[in-house]
């Protein structure tokens, strides 16, 4: 890592927290930027929330941590009578404030957590019925209900939507995409932006939440070009005040007193990383923060198919990769066509982006035609045309229907990839056994997408469902309460959006509820304590 001189460190600092006011100066410029082997003081400077990544979800928690509060409109009725009922009982009281599992008790939706669906529901009344009732919230900034945080993201606000791929539709509707507090409809409108259908382009999405973050007044909480490579715990002995100790294979059983031994005590999250300055170079940096926020979501790392051969340079993994290779002419002049491994919508777009470039397809996935569970079958033909043609493909032209392995598009439905050969060559084996060998030009791996959670203890593998598994969205989310989204093996840890298992921005921003109201109530009893005689200490929640 290289940075050049005390300046450049304190700049990056000052950046980090230059909004908590000249209170703070003096410890702002004595906390130094650090190499990963040195162990920090007791004297830096604690951030309250760190949330790490600036997608949709992490803009969301920004949004309601910065004091934005969401109440019932003067004039709206719910369409559910049972929920209007309840919002009425205490319209006076912002939705931060009320009791959220009351409030989401009967209701159902397309997300397991039961405050997403009640947000959501809130935000985009009866949706799913296909009613575009208003949301039946209005929302008040309070500035006196503000939580110090800081938002860390690779790149602009936004996220991952910035690196999608731009000749594609969103799945969902533009409205569904929106925010709190800012119209999608009229956002565009206002940009002169030509929008023709109720589904965009990621790119549209992406310049909405860059310009969402700003026109909010979020700017300050947010850094660009940070990348996190460890968030781990500190922990301190009872009877030593002086000195802190990061131990991070201890369990919490050990942490209480036995036997009049000394015990550990829990204490504040250490946040490390770098940010990329304009020159390239990395400037190292240590925070630290009472409460971390994962909103990381899934796109960090490609799904693999685990079998040899997969890392030859003629497989692909992304969408990106593969519209580079079409702008490059790879393909021109080849008369194999490309393989496409998988079933979902991002292998639908890209055998829509072969076609349309008229490029010969090999579609191979595991997955019958008839499968319930494929998306396809949960897709409105009107809404999503291009994914049905995709659809009627596979469906239509199986290699068992047309022996002419030169159309533009063949299917393999029920095959699996044994392995790719560097001749440009996959085995491919059906569900009765029997084997096949393809020739391609490029194969284009696209079988979903996991968090990368590297930065934390055993990669996060301790804090899902499934104990000791990587973290996946739909198989083994992290486990969290379901009205706080703190997660329920490691106290202090809010974890929100598809890391969870909601997928869609419409269900990520009823984590930021869950978690504005948790931390809300706890900094409301901190503040009880510190006024009620009890406070000072180090801050250790």
């Amino acid at each position: 890592r290289t940075y050049s001189g005390t300046e450049t460190e304190g700049q990056l600092l000052n950046s980090f927290v230059q909004y908590f006011g000249d209170s703070l100066g003096k410890k702002i410029k004595r906390m130094p930027l650090i190499e990963e082997a040195v162990l920090p003081g007791d004297s830096l400077l604690t951030l309250p929330v760190v949330i790490i990544g600036n997608g949709p979800s992490g803009i969301c928690l920004s949004y309601l941590l910065s004091g934005y509060r969401p109440y019932l409109s003067p004039e709206a009725i719910h369409p559910n009578p049972i929920l209007h009922t309840k919002l009425e009982e205490a319209r006076h009281l912002s939705i931060v404030d009320q009791d959220l599992e009351y409030l989401s008790e009967g209701l159902e939706g397309r997300s397991s957590n039961p405050v997403a669906v009640l947000f959501d529901t809130l935000l985009h009344p009866d949706a799913d019925f296909g009613y575009d009732y208003p949301p039946v919230l209005h929302w008040k900034l309070e500035q006196h209900n503000y939580i110090p945080h800081m938002v860390l993201g690779k790149g602009p606000p936004g996220g991952a939507w910035h690196s999608m791929e731009g000749s594609m539709l969103t799945i969902s509707f533009g409205d569904w995409m929106e925010l709190p507090g800012l119209s999608f409809k009229e956002w565009a409108a206002s940009k002169r932006r030509n929008i023709k259908s109720d589904r965009v382009m990621p790119e549209e999405i992406a310049c909405y939440y860059k310009h969402y973050v700003k026109v909010m007044g979020l700017q300050k909480n947010f850094r660009d070009n940070v990348y996190i490579t460890s968030v781990s715990r500190l922990y301190r002995e009872k009877d030593d005040e002086g000195r802190s100790h990061q131990n991070e294979d201890i369990s919490t059983q050990h942490l209480e007193m036995e036997d009049g031994q000394k015990s550990l005590i829990k204490r504040n999250w250490e946040v490390r990383g770098y940010q990329r300055a304009t020159d390239g170079s990395h400037v190292p940096f240590c925070l630290f923060a009472e409460n971390v926020a994962l909103a990381t979501g899934t796109f960090d790392s490609p799904g693999r198919l685990q079998v040899e051969g997969e890392d030859f340079p003629f497989v692909l993994h992304s969408m990106s990769d593969f519209g580079a290779a079409i702008s490059k002419g790879k393909f021109r002049g080849k008369a194999d066509p490309v393989l496409i491994v998988g079933a979902g919508l991002t292998a639908a777009d890209a055998v829509l982006c072969a076609c349309n470039n008229n490029i010969p397809v090999v579609h191979v996935f595991r997955r019958r035609v008839t499968d319930t569970s494929l998306i396809f079958k949960q897709l409105p033909k009107k809404l999503y045309p291009e994914y049905h043609k995709v659809y009627h493909m596979m469906c239509t032209q199986s290699h068992t229907v047309d022996s002419n392995q030169h159309s533009a598009y063949t299917s393999f439905p029920e095959h699996n990839v044994l392995s790719f050969k560097p001749e440009m060559k996959c085995v491919l084996q059906s569900a009765s056994g029997l084997k096949k060998i393809l020739k391609f030009s490029v194969a284009l791996v696209l079988i979903g997408s996991h968090p990368n959670l590297f930065f934390l203890k055993d990669q996060g593998h301790s804090i899902g469902h499934h104990s000791n598994q990587p973290i996946t969205c739909k198989g083994n989310p992290i486990e969290i309460d379901p009205y706080t989204y703190e997660c329920t093996k490691e106290a202090n840890l809010f974890a929100l959006g598809p890391l969870v298992g909601d997928n869609f921005v419409r269900f990520l921003k009823g984590g930021a509820l869950g978690i504005a109201r948790c931390l809300a109530i706890r900094q409301k009893k901190k503040h009880e304590l510190i006024e009620g005689g009890d406070g000072g200490g180090d801050g250790v929640p």
